[in-house]
Parts: structure tokens; C-alpha cells; sequence
């Protein structure tokens, strides 16, 4: 069986079990090709479990306008604000520290990403995790700031 012709690929973020076809998502996948319902519905069904959490996806298009998607797990900021238990990062975050959280949570944060991060071990991508902490304005207990 010949492979399907890919007519474009693209990402979106949006809030797991709640996305709706309104800006800025419905216009986004009508530019593409791709049915806003069909499409809404096929999410909603599949990120059920991360309620409200912003999680990524990576949608193609094939020429004869049928879609397939793949979801990424939710950025590190946004696990790293669920971890600390704050609203938003700090407008300057070597200033003003807005919260922390540990190391475990650290490495915890790293192993939910690990398929989405590039790193040789889980203590390159904990660096990377606590660095992003670090530009939010959030410490990191448990491990020497670099």
C-alpha cells in the first residue's frame, strides 16, 4: 500500500479534555484543511485525563484531508507551575522568586518529558527542567544552582 502525501504538519497547544473550535485553535486547523469538529472531538476524547492541563499536539494533513495527530505531554513550565502550586512565572525571575519546588518533583518532571527532551541521562534533563525553574523565578531545593 502506497504511504499517503503529507499536505503540511503543524503544532498546537492547547487544554486537554476542553479544547473547543473557537479562535485560536478552530482557525488554525481550517487554514490547514482540517475539520474543526471532527478534529475537537477526536482530542477531547483522547486527553480526558489531563483535564484543563495545556498539552501539545503535532497534527499532519494528507492530501486527500485526512488527519492524524499525535499528543506531546504539557510543556515543563506548566508542570513546574502544577509542582509548585503557583498561578505564573516571575515577571523578573532573578529578583523575585515566586515559588520552588524539590528535587523529586524535579526529576519527576523530568521523567513525564523524557520522550520530548534530548539529554544522555535523567540528571542532564533535571538540569534542563531546573534551569527552565530557574527563568520562571522558581528555586529548586536539592540541587546547587550553575
Amino acid at each position: 500500500m502506497a504511504k499517503k502525501e503529507i499536505t503540511s504538519q503543524f503544532k498546537i497547544q492547547a487544554a486537554g479534555g476542553q479544547a473547543t473550535p473557537a479562535p485560536p485553535i478552530g482557525p488554525a486547523l481550517g487554514a490547514h484543511g482540517v475539520n474543526p469538529g471532527q478534529f475537537i472531538q477526536q482530542f477531547n476524547d483522547r486527553t480526558k485525563a489531563m483535564n484543563g492541563k495545556v498539552v501539545g499536539c503535532v497534527i499532519t494533513v494528507y492530501k486527500d484531508r485526512t488527519f492524524e495527530f499525535e499528543v506531546k505531554s504539557p510543556p515543563a513550565a506548566v508542570l513546574i507551575k502544577d509542582a509548585a502550586g503557583i498561578e505564573k512565572g516571575s515577571g523578573v525571575p532573578h529578583k523575585d522568586k515566586v515559588g520552588s519546588i524539590t528535587a523529586e518533583q524535579c526529576k519527576a518532571i523530568a521523567q513525564e518529558k523524557v520522550k520530548e527532551m534530548t539529554g544522555g541521562s535523567v540528571e542532564a534533563m533535571m538540569r534542563t527542567v531546573a534551569g527552565t525553574a530557574r527563568s520562571m523565578g522558581v528555586t529548586v531545593e536539592g540541587m546547587e544552582a550553575e
